[in-house]
């Protein structure tokens, strides 16, 4: 994998702080939920970010805020292009943030392993051995 420039990283860091604070303050899109901007990745020639979201709610909460994000894509570009003063304005795109449904995925994984394992434990803590406490053959010492 490649690593992102300094350079690259810094236009993401502020693209992010600008189209979050339009989100907040600018755009008053009724279709638009509660949105939060988890990360903005940009190619190294600068010429495209995208912009990763999630959104509290529902599926439906979900598409209302993606169609309007699409809406407001002229608008954010153009708010971004101004804030950074580049020679170019990088195209942009949304994409859902598919992490916290893979988050709830492995932390319900784990809870059920957790159980799981308390399961066995209590089989254990009443078990007896089926056989001796030692089943290996020890040599005796000579008397």
């Amino acid at each position: 994998m490649k690593r992102e420039s300094p350079r690259a990283r810094r236009v993401a860091d502020r693209i992010k702080e600008v189209v979050a604070g339009l989100l907040t303050r600018s755009i008053k899109d009724p279709r638009l939920g509660f949105v939060t901007i988890t990360d903005v990745r940009v190619t190294g020639d600068l010429q495209h970010a995208t912009i990763f979201y999630t959104v509290l709610g529902d599926e439906t909460a979900c598409q209302e805020t993606a169609a309007a994000l699409a809406s407001a894509r002229g608008l954010i570009r153009s708010e971004v292009g101004k804030s950074l003063g580049l020679r170019l304005t990088p195209t942009i795109d949304f994409q859902l943030d598919q992490l916290p449904e893979g988050a709830s995925r492995i932390e319900d994984a784990l809870r059920r392993a957790a159980e799981q394992d308390a399961d066995v434990a209590a089989q254990a803590a009443g078990a007896s051995y089926a056989g001796e406490a030692d089943p290996y053959q020890h040599d005796e010492p000579d008397d």
